[in-house]
């Protein structure tokens, strides 16, 4: 039999043509690989539209390299090799795009794809980073026919998710989404006959990613209401393809169904404290709404009804008889953010400088179109607690790639330790919290980006782009980062956060990653050269984590290593220093977005050259403080701005410093 070769060239500028025997996974010379991981690629079935996911580890963003997927075995037996772009979405994540067999250029519609996966990365440092390879098997179709096992049925609330067990169903996005279709009539509690009742759409999605065996859509108003009573009727899941597949449909064989719907309910509200800014989630069932990303003909919501009395350590207890309109989230799940603009509670309560307890009783109540019902009252009982500002430290790819150039990127976890470190250090005995992860339990928080170059063009270290002095701290959601207009328009820089790759600076030979500053030092130089490939250093390696003794450090005093043999102590050093640079240079610019300094009056900096001053201007922060080695440093507030910060971010615990430099 005749064997045919199929390959598959998509979006590479990097993939020209090359002659059978040569590397597809790239054309300059091939790196250690011992980071870069393949795990999985999915889903298994393949039809036009579906986004190809692939996990593993030690991905790199776009400034780094573009990543491709690379399959190599046979489609029915017929060798066949297929070259997918893929776009970064976090280190350990790739997605990739799937237009379909034809469209990619093969022969054939459909098939059974078996063999080795790899993931392979043209990086800038010129090699190719090849992951080890990983045993796949795919099926290639142009579409994809339901079938339905199983269908979930009984006692159930209005939204609930209704399981669908089976095969064939389609993921959503560019693919298509499968459907169901819902036939039958309503009897509503209380009333004799059961009424007949249009068919109901109802987009279904996977319970699991990349599963195309249970799917579940939400028994929504648009079937029967919101009033209790019982549904009985059939179900049909209708896969309905994207453009990519013609917008073709399959549909299953109808399958008999029966609910029981009851009215809404609320179980729980967690967290117990909250504070200004802070999502309080409301768990139950029945709660109707449109979500952030969706719509709703039918003007679907959920409001609370809350009664009871707020306590504050005075003598008469605060009444409280309110109305709150939750952000709706799912069926089981609403979510209301403690607010003080256009909200009853917040304008019932002081949410800023107030603190107590909550007693009494929240009672949903849900309306769509012309019907409303109220559920039954549940008591309880939650904390208003002092305003905190968390802060989301967002490590952007830029980050990652000077890490590059200091030849630290092995090190990058141990790094972003150090610089949370300091954060914490610095904002002591005040309410501040920073996070790397982004915050799922605040709606309002504040942002510092940090990245590589500055994107202005002046070699900043780090600037603060909000808009103007936030004295007081009003606004919980300022962004340190991105591109703000309102201060170029006043002639100011637009990009805000930390520029990592600007310390370069403070090398006596920054070549072209910096304009050398005045205060460059040769102790960066000593810290840093045995490690940047620019200047013949050795980067930090996979092999030197596992090898090497590399010490956990309390302090700087040690640093630069006095033994040029002690690579351990080097990296140790270097990630101190890299790390305390950075977390200052933060602290300072989020203490600008808090109104430092000289929070009531026009100065932006403490004026002159103070010992270890946190807000002094750039050129009065050294190297050695910014690293805090060799004795010097760390810089903290001085004693009126961080008074400022205990004012408007109360915390209970005490200044942890013994003394603290004056201001002025």
């Amino acid at each position: 039999m005749r064997r045919l070769v199929f390959a598959l060239w998509i979006a590479l500028a990097a993939c020209s043509s090359e002659t059978e025997d040569k590397e597809s996974t790239g054309t300059t010379t091939p790196g250690e690989s011992e980071d870069l991981g393949l795990v999985s690629v999915q889903p298994s079935l393949l039809v036009p539209g579906t986004r190809v996911v692939i996990r593993g580890k030690a991905f790199v963003p776009p400034n780094i390299g573009p990543s491709r997927l690379v399959l190599r075995g046979s489609l029915d037996e017929a060798p066949m090799e297929l070259v997918l772009a893929a776009a970064y979405v976090s280190d350990t994540e790739l997605e990739a795009s799937w237009r379909g067999a034809l469209e990619s250029g093969l022969s054939v519609k459909e098939g059974v794809f078996q063999g080795t996966a790899v993931v392979a990365t043209d990086q800038d440092d010129g090699k190719t980073h090849i992951s080890p390879t990983l045993s796949v098997r795919l099926q290639i179709a142009p579409s994809s026919k339901p079938d339905v096992f199983d269908v979930a049925q009984g006692v159930i609330f209005v939204n609930d998710r209704i399981e669908v067990r089976g095969e064939g169903f389609l993921l959503g996005g560019e693919e298509g989404n499968s459907v169901a279709m819902l036939d039958g009539c309503f009897r509503q509690e209380g009333q004799g006959s059961c009424k007949p009742i249009p068919t109901a759409h109802v987009i279904a999605s996977p319970t699991q990613p990349n599963d195309r065996t249970r799917i579940a859509f939400p028994f929504a108003p648009n079937v029967a209401g919101i009033h209790p009573g019982s549904f009985e009727g059939s179900v049909v899941i209708s896969n309905e393809h994207g453009l990519a597949a013609d917008s073709i449909t399959y549909k299953t064989d109808s399958y008999p169904v029966r609910f029981d719907l009851t009215s809404t309910t609320i179980f729980n509200l967690t967290p117990k404290t909250a504070s200004l800014g802070q999502y309080v989630d409301i768990e139950g069932g029945g709660f109707v709404g449109v979500p952030p990303d969706g719509s709703d003909p039918g003007l679907a919501l959920t409001t609370l009804m809350l009664s009871g009395e707020f306590k504050t350590g005075a003598a008469n207890p605060i009444p409280v008889d309110v109305t709150l309109v939750p952000e709706f989230v799912n069926g089981n799940l609403v979510r209301y953010v403690l607010s003080e603009k256009d909200d009853e509670l917040g304008q019932a309560i002081d949410l800023r400088k107030t603190t107590g307890d909550f007693s009494g009783t929240i009672q949903p109540v849900i309306q769509y179109e012309q019907d409303s019902v109220v559920g039954a009252a549940h008591h309880t009982s939650f904390r208003i607690e002092s305003v905190k500002q968390v802060v989301w430290v967002n490590f952007v790819a830029s980050y990652v790639g000077s890490l590059r150039h200091f030849g630290l990127r092995a090190v990058d976890p141990m790094i972003r330790e150090r610089v949370l470190e300091v954060a914490a250090r610095d904002y002591a005995g005040t309410n501040m919290e920073f996070r790397q992860e982004k915050p799922a339990d605040y709606a309002l928080f504040a942002q510092v980006d940090l990245s590589g170059p500055d994107p202005n063009g002046y070699g900043l270290l780090g600037y603060d782009n909000t808009p103007g002095k936030d004295v007081g701290n009003d606004r919980l959601y300022d962004k340190i980062g991105g591109v703000n207009a309102t201060t170029q328009e006043d002639g100011y820089a637009g990009y805000g956060g930390v520029f990592v790759e600007s310390f370069f600076g403070f090398s006596e030979h920054p070549g072209i990653l910096a304009k050398r500053l005045e205060g460059a030092n040769p102790f960066f130089d000593s810290i840093f050269d045995p490690f940047r490939p620019d200047v013949g250093g050795r980067p930090v390696e996979a092999a030197d984590l596992s090898e090497l003794i590399i010490p956990k450090l309390s302090s700087g005093d040690e640093c630069p290593a006095v033994d040029k043999t002690d690579r351990g102590m080097q990296i140790a050093c270097a990630i101190w220093a890299l790390g305390s640079m950075i977390g200052s240079t933060m602290t300072h610019e989020v203490g600008h977005s808090l109104g430092l300094a000289d929070p009531y009056g026009s100065e932006f900096h403490n004026l002159g050259d103070g010992h270890n001053r946190l807000m002094d201007s750039g050129s009065f922060r050294p190297f050695l403080e910014r690293a805090e080695i060799l004795g010097y440093g760390p810089a903290v507030f001085c004693e009126e701005d961080y008074q400022y910060l205990r004012f408007v971010l109360p915390h209970p615990d005490p200044d942890p410093a013994p003394s603290r430099p004056p201001c002025w």
